[in-house]
């Protein structure tokens, strides 16, 4: 089974510890070329900050349309199984009726990739917002769930809510606060023992650092993750950069923000490939890194 095959190879560090292969951005037009059989793709974006407003500092809120217009060309040619948007699709108004305007025009567009589409809420999403509100207009009917597709199992995580456990919404929460609350750790918990398939998991703020930008009981959450033995990768946004950790064999992947720099050349996307072996390539576009995982069960 999965779960006693990886348990076994953790102890032996078989992932790609120090190794990984961490390539250049790749442009436009290259082709992907991978050799092993595909069980799963989709596509990434994250922090698109859509805005109708001036850009702040390197934030240019409305060049998001254009990057979005300009990914779009790859996402659809690649046919993705499903879409993942890892939070702060919008940034934040002074009045709900604004914020929901931002939402459904950037919406517009990118319910246009996939059929499918999987939204996981950053602190933006839900700053003059509430959770229900914003799912709503995504049709979404969680913030935190799972799903399976192929012979992989996709967890998507909710930390918008204060140390306290309320949950953001209408500005009353410091994006500094955020918390996996212990109804939803335990349904982790939980889900994670009923599956037996390798399992991805999809959140916002950060699950492997200390700093404002991580989740502030993260060391609870990444102990369930190693403890069901099943997790290979996490897939995150929030800090707006590239960046990668290792954490006890679980790849912690941060992808780069779109909303970052003026015009398409400053952009970023990924497309994900899960092989029959199990192993992960991430296609990583314009500003965005490219990574190979190779499965420690193969």
């Amino acid at each position: 089974m999965y779960h006693q095959k990886r348990q076994m190879c953790l102890s032996r560090r078989a992932f790609l510890t120090g190794t990984t292969l961490m390539l250049a951005p790749r442009a436009y037009g290259n082709a992907p070329t991978f050799e092993n059989a595909e069980q799963t793709r989709f596509a990434m974006i994250t922090d698109l900050h859509y805005a109708d407003k001036p850009p702040s500092g390197t934030r240019h809120y409305r060049d998001t349309l254009s990057k979005l217009a300009e990914a779009s060309e790859q996402i659809r040619a690649a046919k993705p199984d499903f879409m993942v948007e890892l939070g702060d699709l919008i940034d934040a108004a002074d009045s709900v009726e604004t914020e929901i305007s931002y939402l459904r025009t950037i919406n517009r567009e990118f319910s246009k990739l996939a059929k499918q589409r999987h939204y996981v809420l950053g602190n933006h999403c839900v700053d003059t917002l509430k959770k229900e509100e914003f799912l709503a207009e995504v049709q979404q009917a969680k913030s935190f769930y799972s799903f399976d597709t192929g012979k992989t199992h996709f967890v998507v995580l909710d930390s918008c809510f204060r140390s306290d456990g309320t949950p953001y919404a209408r500005k009353n929460f410091k994006w500094t606060d955020a918390n996996v609350p212990p109804h939803e750790l335990e349904w982790l918990r939980s889900d994670l023992s009923e599956t037996e398939l390798p399992t991805i998991v999809l959140a916002h703020q950060r699950l492997d650092t200390e700093d404002n930008h991580g989740v502030r009981n993260a060391a609870s959450v990444r102990q369930v993750l190693e403890a069901s033995g099943k997790v290979q990768a996490v897939f995150q946004g929030h800090s707006h950069k590239n960046d990668y950790k290792d954490i006890n064999g679980v790849h912690y992947c941060t992808l780069v923000a779109m909303v970052e720099g003026k015009g398409v050349k400053n952009s970023g996307f990924s497309l994900v490939r899960i092989r029959a072996d199990s192993s992960i390539e991430v296609q990583g576009f314009v500003k965005q890194n490219t990574y190979q995982w190779t499965d420690p069960t193969s």
